[in-house]
């Protein structure tokens, strides 16, 4: 069976790009119990967001998705990058000011932005590709310069990274997305393999970002010994056998209190999920010449896996 990586993302319309980008955010938003994270439980280690809020500010982002979607259509062919990657910077940007109006004020989506924006523009230039080699050109986007972009230590990211010496989400993009190609998707698959139901498998995917990534928003709230715990924790969760086996839950139940009392959100990781979870829904997609495909099928929001309390599911 070919690993999700070889697989190939289907030649798409910009209009269903946008809906898969906007689709793969709500799967991750609902996706619950998540660690440290807002979920249909509620806001999380964040006072100041819940899964409503998510919602709205998702659903606020389809336009600038779908101008991106659209950039990569049409100037794909052309060879200009620059060109396409100012267009795209342009529409994130504007993508952003629409976050923004739909949240307050509240930064809910600004990494998922850039992560999935790059993805969405290159499955629209490039369609047909392996998801590696998507993720690659989405990378090749990434590493050119925006001249209208604002510096990178007027945003709190940047700084971050400064403070901390790491690449933060510019860097994962400019290599292609590894902690996806790598982590995210094969996770989700062998999960699945198992018999995992998809719940359990996307929190499985989920924790092999956190294992892995050096999270800013971690960073943020906690430094170095914020992120040393977060990753432990997942990283013990999968050791267990991951959200499937009963001591795995209970690790995950603990790394979930542990974030929360300590309000510290893998926010990172949650973009890259999402990213995960859109790539995989593109490569799902049926191959039927001139057909057009609404990705949004494989990313139906899952219910809450546990409802109330700490009862394990399975």
């Amino acid at each position: 069976m070919p690993s999700r990586t070889e697989r190939r993302a289907r030649r798409l319309s910009p209009e269903a790009l946008a809906d898969a980008a906007v689709a793969a955010l709500l799967a991750e938003a609902a996706l619950t119990p998540k660690p440290g994270l807002v979920d249909q439980r509620g806001g999380g280690a964040h006072q100041d967001m819940d899964w409503a809020l998510l919602r709205s500010s998702a659903q606020a982002l389809r336009p600038g998705f779908l101008a991106m979607a659209e950039a990569g259509a049409q100037e794909g062919g052309s060879g200009d990058l620059p060109r396409l990657r100012a267009r795209i910077g342009l529409a994130g940007r504007q993508a952003e000011a629409a976050m923004l109006a739909a949240s307050g004020g509240i930064n809910t989506h600004r990494g998922a932005i850039w992560a999935l924006g790059l993805l969405v523009t290159a499955a629209a230039a490039w369609p047909g590709l392996t998801l590696r080699t998507l993720a690659l050109r989405a990378g090749g986007l990434a590493r050119i310069e925006d001249p209208a972009a604002p510096p990178s230590l007027s945003l709190p990211g940047g700084r971050v990274c400064a403070r901390y010496g790491v690449g933060g989400a510019r860097r994962q993009a400019i290599a292609g997305f590894p902690q996806v190609i790598d982590h995210g998707l094969p996770a989700l698959q062998a999960a699945r393999r198992r018999g995992v139901v998809e719940g359990l498998a996307r929190l499985d995917a989920l924790l092999a970002i956190m294992r892995q990534l050096d999270d800013t928003c971690l960073l943020a709230r906690g430094g170095r010994r914020g992120l040393v715990l977060a990753q432990g924790g997942a990283a013990a969760v999968l050791r267990a056998g991951g959200c499937a086996n009963r001591e795995g839950w209970r690790r995950l139940l603990k790394l979930d209190q542990s974030l929360r009392r300590r309000r510290l959100s893998p926010g990172g990781a949650a973009d890259l999920l999402a990213a995960t979870l859109m790539l995989d829904g593109l490569a799902q997609a049926p191959a039927k010449e001139g057909l057009e495909w609404n990705a949004t099928h494989s990313l139906t929001p899952q219910r809450p896996i546990m409802a109330l309390g700490a009862r394990w599911p399975v």
